[in-house]
């Protein structure tokens, strides 16, 4: 595949071959972009601005519900790209491209939602006798930069909101899993006028760099690793960022949990796409009152998933997206044995491929709950009471989404008021999401909330209009 600047495709001799996780074959490949690329891409996004400024809210929104029509028409082929690139069974890849489909209906409804509001300067010294009023306007260009693990959905949750405030955009998908990420921006770009969405491959040092320096960037809108997230805020100045990083995000479960309803959210927190999602399950913070009992099914269910070709529509556990991330998660495993952990279920790897795993007798100490562990890795610590399990959860860096099993109303408000983190979730797991509700977290999680109503809101600038009517 190829970049997309100014509505036209561009080649570049340098190319990188996108590998299957599964099978190591190549998928496809795309262009290895450089500064001037994106320079171009930049420009090109400048030169749009007025075209998508002078269209009114109704007809954006009309061609954002077009996009969505045929983004629906090829959600099936898409879904088979995104588990071809990076390994994601395919039935989570239908519902990640349901999801986008959504999320992209979402934005198209919300481009005629956009208001300002009328301010009553009188209230204020000197403010008697004016009519005042705010509007919403455009940035200008977004910067959107995305992972490998939601090729598509991450990626529509940054071009949507954009263009529906009438800004345009410059995207730069992972290296890992660029092909979906490119397909969708063209699908946008057929309804719109040249130049409003760009894309940009290559590698993030230098392409990214110019995508977070360049004066001509209005917002920058990233998601990936805290080291990046940390760099890009320093280099970016005075732009408006939004950074979705890194998770740690812990389930609670008390000892009035309905334990089968805690063991399936366990199963399916800790493992969707291999433990490869930032709001993933990475610590179990369980009674010890209850915890026998939970462990015991726990391994049975985590031991029926199957493993194996993610194009089956049966497979629970695909590949991680390369041999080296498998093997940093089986190392993580290693040295916590080495701190005291005691293997439950799983622990092997096949090269890329690793076993969901359970691990007991974790200490909140321990660098396997203290890091993020980007892998189907469960590990448990066990708590006595709601108060020592509260501590527990805070005692991080990280604060994206946090889940709670309880059926004690007072306990499960207590979780949900003293939890630091940017959703709490009572009898759900962390991974839950909706793409309507606000997204993001605390501490070193990021900054700035995603979900489509919220990105818009901070894709606009603010101006006051006052009349002096005396």
């Amino acid at each position: 595949m190829k970049m997309l600047i100014n509505g036209k495709f561009e080649e570049k001799k340098e190319i990188f071959n996108v590998i299957n996780p599964y099978n190591q074959e190549i998928v496809d490949s795309v262009p290895i972009g450089d500064r001037g690329d994106v320079k171009k891409a930049i420009e090109s996004a400048c030169n749009a601005k007025r075209s998508l400024k002078d269209m009114s809210a109704r007809k954006i929104s009309e061609k954002l519900y077009n996009a969505q029509e045929n983004l629906k028409k090829e959600q099936k082929s898409l879904a088979k790209l995104i588990t071809q690139e990076t390994g994601k069974p395919i039935k989570d890849s239908l519902g990640e491209m349901a999801r986008s489909v959504e999320t992209l209906k979402f934005a198209a409804e919300e481009a005629k939602r956009i208001y300002g509001e009328s301010v009553p300067l009188d209230a204020g010294l000197g403010g008697k006798g004016f009519l005042a009023f705010t509007q919403k306007i455009p940035l200008g260009v977004v910067a959107a930069i995305t992972p490998f693990n939601y090729p598509v959905n991450l990626a529509i949750h940054k071009i949507a909101p954009s263009i529906a405030a009438k800004n345009t955009v410059v995207l730069k998908p992972s290296l890992q899993a660029p092909l979906a990420a490119l397909r969708l921006a063209e699908i946008i770009n057929d309804e719109f006028p040249e130049g409003v969405i760009n894309t940009v491959t290559g590698y993030g040092g230098e392409i990214g760099d110019e995508l977070v320096v360049n004066e001509d960037i209005n917002k920058v809108s990233f998601t990936g690793s805290v080291a990046t997230g940390l760099f890009i805020s320093s280099r970016a100045g005075m732009k408006k960022i939004t950074l979705e990083l890194g998770g740690n995000d812990p389930l609670l479960i008390l000892k009035d949990a309905n334990i089968e309803k805690a063991v399936d959210a366990a199963v399916l927190g800790s493992y969707l796409y291999s433990g490869q999602v930032c709001m993933a399950v990475k610590r179990i913070i369980l009674d010890n009152s209850i915890a026998n009992d939970f462990i015991e099914l726990f391994i049975e269910k985590t031991e029926n998933l199957k493993m194996g070709d993610p194009m089956d529509l049966k497979t629970d556990i695909g590949p991680l997206i390369d041999e080296n991330a498998a093997k940093n998660v089986e190392q993580s495993v290693v040295e916590s044995f080495k701190e005291g952990t005691k293997l439950l279920s799983g622990g092997n790897r096949d090269g890329n491929f690793f076993e969901p795993t359970i691990l007991d007798n974790v200490r909140e100490s321990m660098a396997i709950v203290k890091n993020e562990t980007f892998g189907p890795v469960s590990p448990i610590i066990r708590v006595d009471g709601v108060k020592e399990a509260i501590s527990i959860v805070n005692h991080s860096d990280y604060g994206l989404q946090a889940g709670i099993f309880t059926e004690n109303i007072r306990d499960a408000l207590k979780c949900a008021n003293e939890i630091e983190a940017g959703s709490v979730f009572i009898n759900k797991q962390s991974t839950f999401r909706t793409d309507n509700m606000p997204f993001g977290g605390f501490k070193l999680s990021g900054i700035g909330k995603e979900g489509v109503k919220y990105a818009v809101e901070d894709m606009t600038r603010t101006k006051l209009i006052g009349m002096n009517l005396r």
